[in-house]
């Protein structure tokens, strides 16, 4: 087994300035073993070397007085910890520049990009295709590490300022995209534009290719060392990051730790993710904190969602200013080191499965998904998700679920709509959102017994009738709610159960001529019978939810989904909205169930929670229990049997509270 496939990781990632190369590396060790950390990471090589390379592709920083990755290695590993080397290839000193220009990326109009010394380099140039991987042969053949990583690995358009620059259109590229396609790659100018899926595809294929090589080699020199950055391919630790920017648009993301290692840890059995807990509030403002109750949630959500615990800093920690939020960084990382042995294999006891489009990166799906997330996450339901180019081959865990959400999936390949119209057949639900697959009749028709009739942006005043109450039991008393955005006009096969009439708008104002709304033909909800259900909005509850926050978006949702599912839900608590559960199978046979308190997060600012009790959790098909303690204190828990299963009492007086649940020897057998 590899030192990494436990999972258990404990990462402290210095990200060292140049000027940080004479650092007093015994006091760094120090610093990091009282997170009681078992890995870390710092600068090796690429932009700046911090080690007495003797080749001549890589600039030395000229702070270097001794052979500083030597030192930490060797002091690592004689304190107990691995090390990971940080190599960063997406730029090189302009020293570099001046002696090999074709190494370097180029705009349209032909010109470099020099950040204050530092210029960008070329995916496809000689340099990274080749100097790349003789510094990483350099690195791992010379010193011990125990992995490598790559900073802002792929294609880079945009500077530290957040300027943006566009592909890039270097002589590199254009042969490339050439060989590729045999097209001109200056005719491609940018998403809109008729090349761009062409151009998508041109930068996955050459960013597989190269890592695909790098493993190669890596492997062949190392089999030992860890390959881990931002892309899932070819890599042992698939890095994400949890991170704030000053004028990234609102609402904030309570919930990016959680998604960061749920989108990964439930894709694929053979790699681990590692979620970094960025401590910067923005890259411009590297040496300031976010709240320690942000730390807190970040750092909880990773190992409550399967993960090990990952934070970074800039430079060193001695002479760091701001030490405000590192004690609570500690007290997450020595709990998890007090405890690792629950941590790391979880096993998945989830009713509901969301697939990730594969159109995330485009703002609109992005957002559907992300309203569907919170929906679930506030409703307490325990779900996966799933990507949605890793749906064919989870087919298996899949198999587990009652229903698969697809919000705002554009279209799916044959591979995948067969396995959907399996499962279905199976008698697992199907739900799509956001106008999903109006690129794909066959899967409308197949899976949901629809037909696209066309879509228009709603006009203001426009509703969606929802009096049904027996659908919609938890809007019993608000028979409209309010549509907005796009409505896509659909037709349903006979027999499928059509709701939500879409009422056309009237006039708002004056006060006085606000009347003359009428039920349209159109439904905002189809549900069609193919073993399982499948059910089909033709607008966008997600986004809605993610943007306004109405919960009228949410429960239209969620109303159908608990229906669907005869309201048998493996997790049913008695808790606010702003908590958080988990619960799972552990392999020595007992259950961990986990729970966050969100209650300090109001949107924009992250305070203490208030502190909850008396929650009540009732948990369906488990068996009696020997006891039921938490691991915060090692204290028992009151539960009791139930019709279903069992019920706990959890109290949360802070952030996080971890319940094990265990049975007698003859109970698992």
């Amino acid at each position: 087994m590899n030192w990494w496939s436990s999972n258990k990781l404990r990462l402290i990632q210095n990200n060292l300035r140049e000027a940080d190369a004479d650092m007093d590396v015994d006091k760094l060790i120090s610093e990091v073993k009282q997170y009681e950390a078992n890995v870390l990471m710092m600068n090796a090589g690429g932009m700046f070397a911090f080690y007495p390379t003797k080749l001549d592709c890589q600039y030395v920083t000229p702070y270097l007085k001794k052979d500083l990755l030597g030192e930490a290695v060797a002091k690592a590993h004689a304190n107990g910890l691995r090390f990971i080397a940080r190599f960063d290839f997406s730029k090189a000193h302009e020293s570099l520049f001046k002696r090999r220009p074709e190494w370097f990326y180029r705009t349209r109009t032909n010109r470099e990009v020099n950040y204050d010394g530092i210029v960008h380099t070329c995916l496809n140039s000689e340099y990274q295709q080749q100097h790349s991987l003789r510094m990483i042969h350099e690195v791992i053949t010379n010193y011990p590490v125990d992995g490598i990583f790559f900073n802002m690995f792929g294609y880079q358009h945009w500077d530290y300022s957040g300027n943006h620059y566009g592909p890039c259109y270097c002589g590199n590229c254009q042969r490339r995209f050439q060989e590729m396609y045999g097209l001109d790659l200056m005719q491609y100018e940018g998403p809109e534009h008729e090349l761009h899926s062409k151009y998508k595809t041109f930068q996955e294929i050459t960013v597989r290719e190269i890592l695909q090589r790098i493993q190669t080699e890596v492997k062949a020199a190392r089999p030992d060392v860890a390959i881990c950055t931002y892309f899932p391919d070819y890599v042992d630790i698939i890095r994400k990051e949890s991170n704030t920017a000053l004028h990234r648009s609102l609402p904030l993301w309570l919930y990016s730790a959680s998604e960061n290692v749920a989108s990964v840890q439930n894709n694929w059995d053979d790699k681990l993710v590692s979620n970094c807990c960025i401590n910067a509030i923005d890259l411009t403002y590297r040496f300031t904190g976010i709240s320690r109750h942000e730390v807190e949630i970040r750092l909880y959500e990773n190992i409550a969602n399967g993960s090990g615990l990952d934070f970074c800093i800039i430079g060193a920690f001695d002479g760091y200013p701001d030490k405000a939020n590192l004690d609570a960084a500690k007290a997450v990382f020595r709990f998890h080191a007090r405890h690792e042995g629950r941590y790391g294999e979880l096993q998945s006891m989830a009713d509901v499965a969301l697939i990730k489009p594969k159109s995330a990166g485009d703002g609109q799906a992005q957002k559907e998904y992300e309203g569907l997330f919170k929906m679930l996450k506030e409703s307490r339901i325990l779900f996966d998700v799933v990507l949605q180019e890793r749906l064919t081959e989870r087919r298996e865990a899949l198999q587990r679920v009652k229903a698969i959400i697809l919000p705002a999936i554009a279209e799916l390949n044959d591979a995948q709509r067969e396995t959907l119209a399996g499962l279905q057949r199976e008698g697992i639900h199907l739900i799509a959102t956001g106008r999903a697959l109006q690129q794909d009749q066959a899967s409308l028709e197949q899976l949901f017994g629809a037909a696209y009739s066309g879509s228009s942006n709603v006009k203001p005043g426009s509703y969606l009738d929802v009096s049904d109450t027996q659908w919609f039991p938890s809007l019993a008393r608000r028979d409209w709610i309010i549509a907005e955005q796009a409505f896509a006009y659909m037709t349903f096969e006979p027999g499928a159960q059509c709701l939500m009439p879409y009422i056309s708008p009237a006039s708002f104002g004056p006060p006085e001529r606000a009347y003359g709304h009428a039920l349209s033909e159109w439904r905002g909800l189809g549900i069609a019978n193919r073993g399982g259900s499948g059910a089909y909005y033709p607008w966008n509850p997600g986004a809605l939810y993610a943007r306004h926050g109405f919960e009228d978006h949410k429960l239209v949702v969620t109303d159908v989904l608990s229906r669907l599912l005869s309201g048998k839900l493996r997790l049913s608590v008695e808790a606010p909205p702003c908590t958080e559960w988990f619960l799972h199978r552990q392999p020595d046979g007992s259950h961990m169930l986990q729970a966050l308190n969100l209650s300090g997060f109001n949107g924009t600012t992250y305070s203490r929670p208030l502190p909850l009790d008396g929650m009540r959790a009732e948990l369906r098909g488990l068996p009696v229990p020997q006891r039921v303690y938490s691991l915060r204190t090692g204290q028992p828990v009151p539960w009791q049997t139930t019709e279903a299963g069992i019920a706990v009492t959890v109290e949360l007086p802070e952030v996080y509270e971890a319940l094990i649940i265990e049975y007698t020897r003859e109970t698992l057998t």
